[in-house]
């Protein structure tokens, strides 16, 4: 009646499974106290330096050093969340850092009581050149309101620092909705240049000109394929008739590198640099140096070689055309986008093929020459698929322009 071998086995031994449930339970307490014992030295530091500080400040210094040492132990965001005004964290919780730039930082937050997710943008203002620009790009925000423009929920200033809580996209960039889809035909492309055009016609109604439109700077609303595209990053946004050159070099248009007064065709050019983008994976003007790049634009040098051109339709190419136009007063205004055929159709009459294949592939080649050209980039070939082109003007690009055009 036992096991079919008729042997019986030897019962398990109770004094050895209790011994090695004390060893476990021993192994197990040691790490516990040097747990303990590690926090206990930490404690000890930051207390000797809180009283190293008490003694030169005051107690209550010093114990205000002691309580924000621990915040940072217990909290890694602590550090950065100390940034924030108390106004804006007692109605917001900042959950983590999203993005960076030169004079900002950008934060996923919570309305603590909503529960409704925002974009927090905090602006350091720095001398009067960083003030009014703080309060172009408010000023700009607070006048805005349009489905497809990013929203300004409200604003909190304080005497160095401007905080504008945003609507937040969470759909992701432009280019990386088309990477991820798998497909992308020209009627994609259509409704993603309708939802920009109609943006950027009613911005250019209310007379402001972006001057940095490029796909890092369209986000979906929501990753869902019905969400709307949003315009961002009004940083460099101002009113009509500017001399400044600024913006992201491929983006330029060419009467900004020619130092005339620009009006809203300097966005209509940049769309269409996006467009010629958003349809085949690689730029229109793409030179490995900055002379050579303004140059190009200067002369408005593209084409519609290699793949995947051939599979295009004129009206799209047609579409381009008019926006790549050198004269600022032959371009395409925002208005006349909306109805130009190719929009307007849907793209109807296109041959329907998936571009896909070739645009990722380009965008692939362009990150990879990318990468090699500036390793200490930290970025790898096909981590990030994108059309960065690292930075905006700085004065050694200006420099270069007066030159060229000289």
């Amino acid at each position: 009646m036992g096991s079919s071998s008729g042997k019986v086995l030897p019962e398990p031994s109770k004094n050895g499974y209790f011994c090695l449930i004390n060893y476990v339970v021993n192994v197990k307490k040691q790490e516990t106290d040097r747990e303990k014992c590690k926090e206990k030295q930490q404690a000890w530091l930051w207390r000797r330096r809180s009283d190293r500080r008490a003694s030169r400040g005051g107690i209550s210094e010093g114990v205000k050093e002691s309580v924000h040492l621990e915040e940072r132990m217990t909290n890694p965001n602590a550090k950065f969340r100390a940034k924030f005004d108390p106004r804006v964290t007692a109605r917001y919780d900042i959950k983590a850092l999203i993005g960076c730039g030169s004079f900002s930082r950008v934060v996923r937050a919570e309305h603590r009581r909503t529960r409704q997710p925002f974009a927090i943008k905090l602006l350091e203002v720095k001398g009067r050149e960083g003030h009014e620009a703080c309060q172009a790009e408010l000023g700009v925000l607070r006048r805005v309101n349009h489905s497809n423009v990013i929203r300004l929920a409200e604003v909190f200033e304080t005497q160095h620092r401007i905080y504008l809580v945003l609507e937040l996209a969470t759909g992701g960039e432009l280019l990386e909705r088309v990477v991820a889809r798998g497909t992308f035909r020209e009627r994609d492309a259509t409704k993603a240049l309708m939802m920009v055009s109609s943006g950027l016609h009613y911005l250019h109604t209310l007379g402001v000109i972006h001057r940095d439109l490029k796909p890092e700077n369209l986000l979906y609303y929501h990753p869902g394929q019905d969400s709307r595209l949003i315009i961002t990053d009004f940083g460099l946004a101002k009113d009509w008739a500017v001399r400044t050159l600024c913006g992201t070099p491929e983006y330029l248009a060419p009467e900004m590198l020619a130092q005339r007064p620009c009006s809203s065709a300097v966005d209509m050019w940049a769309l269409g640099v996006i467009t010629y983008i958003l349809l085949s994976g690689s730029l229109p003007f793409d030179q490995s140096s900055r002379p050579r790049l303004f140059r190009v634009i200067l002369r408005g040098s593209y084409s519609f070689h290699g793949d995947p051109w051939k599979s295009v339709s004129t009206l799209a190419k047609s579409f381009i055309d008019c926006l790549l136009t050198l004269e600022p007063e032959c371009r395409m205004t925002a208005e006349e986008t909306l109805k130009h055929p190719w929009l307007v159709s849907m793209a109807a009459c296109s041959s329907n093929k998936n571009l896909h294949r070739s645009i990722s592939r380009n965008l692939q080649r362009r990150a990879s020459r990318a990468s090699s050209r500036c390793p200490s980039s930290g970025s790898t070939p096909g981590s990030r698929i994108s059309m960065r082109s690292g930075s905006r003007l700085g004065v050694s690009d200006r420099s270069q322009c007066l030159k060229i055009t000289a």
